[in-house]
């Protein structure tokens, strides 16, 4: 199983190296539900999670990071999650590099023999005394 999932995760991420929001989409169930570190509480549903990627790589456009570290998968017959840090970024307008660390959770469904996310999570740490994002935090 644990195989299966890794597989998953490593096409998911050519994905979105290549930018190809058809691609990501794909391993997404109908039904997910996403929580992002940007712009909204929740996304529900494929359609919304779709804008949202489309949003992102129209903030991006240029050359990017998208590197996955500490990856763990369990997984169960039917069921699985995974855990990882991802070190992302890109260049924006101005052609400036940005990058950060973010913590992803993912869950994972297998309906009629194919894997789907069915819940996605993203996030960054943030001080709470100010409130500001830590985006410069490493592993």
């Amino acid at each position: 199983m644990n195989n299966a999932i890794n597989s998953l995760i490593e096409q998911w991420k050519q994905a979105v190296i290549a930018k190809d929001i058809q691609q990501i989409v794909s391993f997404y169930a109908d039904d997910i539900v996403a929580f992002d570190a940007v712009n909204a509480l929740q996304f529900k549903g494929k359609a919304a999670y779709r804008a949202h990627w489309q949003a992102c790589m129209e903030s991006c456009p240029g050359p990017g990071i998208f590197e996955f570290h500490e990856l763990h998968i369990v997984a169960a017959e039917n069921s699985a999650f995974a855990h990882w840090l991802a070190h992302c970024g890109g260049s924006g307008p101005d052609g400036v590099l940005k990058t950060c660390w973010m913590r992803v959770t993912a869950g994972y469904q297998r309906t009629n023999g194919q894997w789907q996310v069915v819940h996605e999570h993203w996030s960054a740490p943030f001080d709470m005394e100010t409130g500001a994002g830590l985006f410069d935090l490493k592993p």
